[in-house]
């Protein structure tokens, strides 16, 4: 899971996930099943953008997947309950985090590793390639005239 509960309290009130995940009234408590439900909702999610592309489970903590996961998992919450009233900024934060899953699977955005003293080294990997400078198509003479 890239997300908990209480990071998801973090970003909307505890009225609002009572009103979100409680069906049975009195409303006063949070439902732990459902807010687990749309975790894993933004868990799976993410992990069928990253796969291929990383090897999973991932063993390390990355902030970008976490706040992706928040907001995935509020957009869920909200459209259990408001599918035709959808604030636009949940919806907004839905399709920005698609958008944002879709650049780290194409590679044109690097997950930052999570360390403990607060500074991020972005995940490299080594390219392993079985071509030599005798299979290029063009010589380094062809290419300088260009």
């Amino acid at each position: 899971m890239y997300c908990t509960s209480q990071d998801i309290e973090k970003q909307i009130t505890h009225e609002t996930l009572v009103q979100l995940t409680n069906d049975t009234p009195p409303q006063d408590t949070v439902d732990d099943s459902v807010t687990y439900e749309a975790i894993l909702y933004s868990s799976t999610l993410i992990d069928g953008y990253l796969r291929g592309k990383y090897t999973l489970p991932l063993d390390t903590h990355f902030p970008l997947l976490r706040i992706i996961a928040i907001d995935l998992s509020i957009y869920r919450l909200y459209s259990r309950r408001l599918q035709a009233d959808m604030p636009e900024s949940i919806l907004e934060q839905y399709k920005e985090a698609i958008k944002t899953l879709e650049k780290i699977k194409k590679g044109t955005i690097a997950l930052a590793i999570e360390t403990d003293d607060e500074s991020n080294v972005a995940e490299t990997k080594d390219y392993i390639t079985n071509k030599t400078r005798f299979d290029r198509t063009f010589s380094h003479e062809v290419l300088r005239e260009y």
